[in-house]
């Protein structure tokens, strides 16, 4: 495993579990290292070792920036290797081998996490022989596996920014609001439950609710007044607004 952040963490957890061995962790600083491959017995090595421990597949699960600059990490030349993630092309490692691909996790994974969650993956390989080595690692680790290319895997990775990042910062809001407001931002989880639960079994736009999917004019003017002394959220609060009642009305 190359890397210790919060991909390489949760993917060791997972990988360990499937009855795999972490033979190497190797990451920037070999203290990082060391804390993680503590778990699994496993050795520890830098980014610039010039030899790592032999393996089946070097996972290089670094940020994006970092795999610009793969090529300077000797030790995976010549093995089979793959990088997490989700907009960066597959032959980003075709300067380090003729066997690589991609395992790119669609999830958000975080080290702190209490538990593990489930985790799709989208697999692609430079070969059909290096994709079937890949596919069946995969298939060992999670129930749902897909082949994706670079531009299938970039439209799933934005697709995700909106349901994940976006709606998570969208509860950042709530919560700061809440907080300003001298509001309990904990009553408002059963309301947050049940819109995750409602798109697990329809489609987000037939379970979309509130005033402005009514163009319920009244009740929006209320709550723009009512956010006049926030002006950054009151004018997200109106864009989103205007977002849902335009979609709304030209699918109707």
């Amino acid at each position: 495993m190359l890397g210790s952040g919060n991909t390489a963490t949760v993917l060791c957890e997972v990988i360990a579990n499937a009855g795999h061995q972490i033979v190497q962790v190797v990451s920037r600083k070999e203290e990082h290292a060391k804390l993680l491959a503590a778990a699994y017995s496993a050795t520890t090595a830098t980014l610039t070792a010039a030899e790592l421990d032999p393996a089946d597949i070097y996972i290089v699960a670094l940020n994006d920036t970092s795999l610009d600059h793969v090529e300077s990490i000797p030790g995976i030349r010549d093995q089979l290797v793959v990088h997490t993630a989700g907009s960066v092309s597959i032959d980003v490692l075709s300067s380090c081998t003729s066997t690589y691909g991609v395992l790119y996790p669609l999830q958000t994974l975080s080290k702190s996490s209490t538990h593990v969650p489930e985790i799709p993956f989208l697999i692609d390989g430079s070969d059909k022989d290096t994709l079937h080595r890949i596919l069946g690692f995969a298939k060992s680790i999670s129930h749902k596996v897909m082949e994706a290319n670079d531009a299938e895997r970039l439209r799933y990775h934005i697709a995700a920014v909106f349901v994940s990042n976006f709606a998570n910062h969208m509860y950042v809001l709530g919560e700061l609001y809440c907080n300003k407001e001298r509001l309990d931002f904990k009553t408002l989880l059963p309301l947050i439950e049940e819109t995750t639960q409602r798109v697990k079994e329809i489609s987000p736009f037939l379970s979309q609710t509130g005033p402005a999917v009514r163009d319920d004019i009244f009740t929006l003017s209320k709550h723009l007044q009512a956010l006049s002394s926030n002006p950054d959220i009151k004018y997200l609060y109106l864009k989103l607004s205007e977002s849902i009642i335009k979609f709304h009305v030209k699918h109707q």
